[in-house]
């Protein structure tokens, strides 16, 4: 690992304005559950010179609903989400996932914020320059993506362009269905934007000098039920091999609303909208539901090595439809 400066701050324009100080070399930390690991295998390009420590913010780690939404500071913890009454109750499909990932251990450190900004696990990308050099992929500002003619079992299979690395964040597809929104601030001021313009197809839209601050998610009609699944192979360590998340609103048993979220598919969180138009109007019976978890793949590419993740994706999506566990 290379050396590095190290400053607590006390207020999110301080760590702006550090941020704008450094010029792209300095990073934000707070569990550090994954910038740790990005550094000590010397992945990026370079290495930030200064980590800006923003554990000491007050307000950012609360868990709240004000007005009828969820507000969640980007320090909350995923333990700590996952164990909230208010969450478990009115937004259980974010408990869920938040419940999902890693190890208890892990879940006390790690932050939302860092869930949802957390780099990719590619192993292109990831790896480590003391392998025998850092492998300049199109994500990092290389010409080809690696996985495309490589070991691509858990890569995308829909969504791909000159990327075709899968988003990690578990909590980022239960937001995805929930219809959440991001709340970002630097130089520039505020803004907001939905969690499905939040990613890109090489990341996240965060500018070098602007952080995460919180989430924001609007209660959900009372009959609204949801769930999140994910398969993965050392359950329930590991990262998502395929996950899915649903909301879903039915009246008289017909269903009124319905959002099906798709991760470890894309690059980005993936909303199933030819699934949605299928449901919405119709009973939520066994062949409604087949129906829409066939139409989930519509359109998917899968590379030589992950066309499994094809029938994953439908049977999950029947499963969380029925709320039938993994």
């Amino acid at each position: 690992m290379r050396p590095f400066k190290h400053l607590n701050v006390e207020n999110i324009r301080e760590c702006v304005s550090l941020l704008q100080e450094h010029n792209g070399r300095a990073k934000v930390i707070a569990g550090g559950t994954d910038l740790l690991g990005v550094l000590k295998g010397e992945i990026l390009p370079e290495s930030p010179e200064l980590l800006i420590n923003i554990k000491g913010i007050p307000d950012l780690n609360s868990i709240r609903e004000q007005k009828g939404e969820l507000k969640i500071g980007a320090l909350a913890k995923l333990s700590d989400i996952a164990k909230s009454s208010l969450v478990q109750e009115r937004y259980r499909a974010l408990a869920e996932s938040a419940r999902a990932i890693a190890t208890p251990v892990i879940r006390d450190m790690a932050t939302l914020g860092g869930n949802l900004c957390q780099e990719t696990r590619c192993w292109y990308y990831r790896y480590p320059h003391v392998a025998g050099g850092r492998i300049l992929c199109y994500r990092k500002g290389g010409t080809r993506c690696w996985a495309v003619t490589g070991d691509n079992r858990y890569h995308a299979i829909m969504g791909g362009e000159k990327c075709f690395s899968s988003c990690p964040s578990d909590t980022a597809v239960a937001l995805t269905a929930l219809g959440a929104r991001i709340s970002i601030i630097g130089p520039e001021g505020d803004r907001i934007v939905p969690v499905t313009d939040f990613f890109t197809p090489r990341g996240n839209i965060l500018d070098t000098n602007e952080i995460v601050t919180g989430i924001q998610v609007s209660a959900p009609p009372a009959e609204t039920r949801q769930s999140f699944i994910k398969f993965s192979l050392r359950k329930p360590v590991d990262f998502a091999v395929v996950s899915v998340a649903s909301a879903v609103s039915t009246r008289d048993d017909i269903c009124t609303g319905v959002a099906i979220a798709l991760g470890a598919v894309a690059p980005f969180p993936m909303r199933a909208t030819a699934a949605e138009k299928i449901l919405i109007g119709n009973p939520l019976n066994e062949e409604s539901i087949r129906a829409a978890a066939a139409a989930t793949v519509i359109g998917a590419k899968p590379l030589s090595m992950n066309a499994y993740k094809v029938e994953l994706v439908k049977t999950l999506t029947q499963r969380v439809l029925t709320q039938t566990p993994l």
